[in-house]
């Protein structure tokens, strides 16, 4: 029989996982509920919380409720809200989008009076707000690049006014990010933060938002202006548009699909990177754990640190409320 002591390693990498004091020790990635954005849908009513079926524990809440639920967040150490808005009326150029006194406005006031602290983003498309549900102006069938600009920038310079923080233009239209740059200069909002999605792609992760937002397209789809799920060199070349033409802040969505696209932005790009950890991961989580085929308190501490460890300084993420309860009770 051989000497089994010729097989002793010289450097035993069990050693530093022997205790749960050591193994927090030298954890590499670390989750800050600082970092996160919490995606929430804001409609019009009066004490309004609707439950959304196809992303339990998520809900829509009418303006009146937005600023309790905004201080929530901030009693759990959350401390930025990305504002969708949800019309009472919809037309064909969307023009409840930028109304003075539409939605979104009501909504930023409303979370800005009760907590003023709190990092309010808002969300800059049309989808929401459309009759068709596409995410600009149309002509024909076919989405106005330039037209649309026109209203993007209009959206954002309303939002500015109302006191957001952030803008975050989604339409995945050519030249947003600067057209609504030169717009919130010209205005006055030189401070705004645009934190653009730089490489949204035409994913089929998106279905539970559709439903929540009532944001599905009446035809056709999104693939001729959102990005085709098989491209990482097109992302980044998106990315790098976005940079030039002033984005303070760029995102990747989805995350998971796609980590790979924000390591690679990561190692490029030395700015703030966010990453959305959007509705249909969110919901296949959910879907499992309620049918007990997975711990799904793991299973999401292991996601958000895995988008975080490909490089994500931000993530929007609908799981990170239990996120936060679940560390704060460690």
């Amino acid at each position: 029989m051989e000497d089994y002591r010729k097989f002793r390693p010289a450097y035993r990498a069990r050693r530093l996982r022997n205790s749960e004091a050591l193994r927090s020790m030298l954890k590499e990635t670390r989750l800050n509920m600082e970092q996160f954005i919490v995606p929430a849908f804001v409609r019009y009513g009066s004490r309004v919380t609707e439950p959304i079926p196809s992303m339990p524990g998520i809900n829509r809440y009418s303006v009146d409720r937005i600023g309790k639920y905004a201080s929530g967040l901030a009693d759990l150490g959350i401390l930025s809200i990305m504002l969708f808005g949800i019309p009472d009326l919809k037309d064909s150029i969307g023009s409840q989008a930028y109304a003075k006194d539409g939605i979104v406005p009501r909504a930023i006031r409303a979370v800005k009076d009760a907590v003023p602290q709190m990092v309010v983003m808002a969300d800059v498309c049309m989808c929401e707000y459309t009759d068709h549900g596409h995410c600009g102006i149309l002509d024909g069938k076919r989405v106005d690049n330039d037209k649309t600009l026109e209203v993007l920038a209009r959206c954002a310079v309303q939002y500015a006014d109302s006191g957001v923080d952030v803008v975050a233009p989604s339409a995945m239209m050519d030249g947003q990010v600067g057209a609504i740059r030169a717009a919130l200069d010209e205005t006055g909002h030189a401070d705004t933060v645009i934190m653009g999605y730089s490489a949204k792609y035409a994913s089929a992760m998106y279905g539970p938002f559709r439903d929540a937002a009532g944001s599905a397209p009446s035809f056709g789809d999104r693939k001729t202006y959102q990005m085709n799920t098989a491209n990482a060199r097109e992302a980044l070349r998106e990315i790098e548009l976005d940079v030039q033409e002033g984005a303070d802040i760029v995102m990747v969505k989805p995350a998971l699909a796609y980590l790979d696209v924000i390591s690679q932005a990561r190692r490029r790009f030395n700015m703030p990177i966010a990453a959305y950890n959007v509705s249909g991961e969110y919901a296949m989580v959910k879907a499992a754990g309620m049918n007990k085929w997975i711990n799904e308190e793991r299973v999401v501490i292991e996601i958000l640190t895995a988008i975080k460890r490909a490089g994500a300084d931000l993530i929007l993420t609908y799981h990170a409320e239990e996120v936060a309860r679940s560390l704060r009770g460690r």
